[in-house]
């Protein structure tokens, strides 16, 4: 292989590692569970 080939298929690897490696994390912060907003300004006020 020449290597502008070489690079090529470098790049395309290192591509779908990170691709897959987002879809990854994507799934472990979805699995979390529902994300819960935090309070507001108001809720915290009507405490005092």
């Amino acid at each position: 292989m020449n290597q502008g080939k070489i690079v090529a298929v470098i790049t395309g690897a290192i591509s779908i590692f990170l691709a897959v490696a987002y879809l990854v994390i994507v799934q472990l912060l979805d699995f979390r569970g529902e994300m819960i907003p935090a309070p507001t300004l108001e809720m915290i006020f009507n405490l005092f």
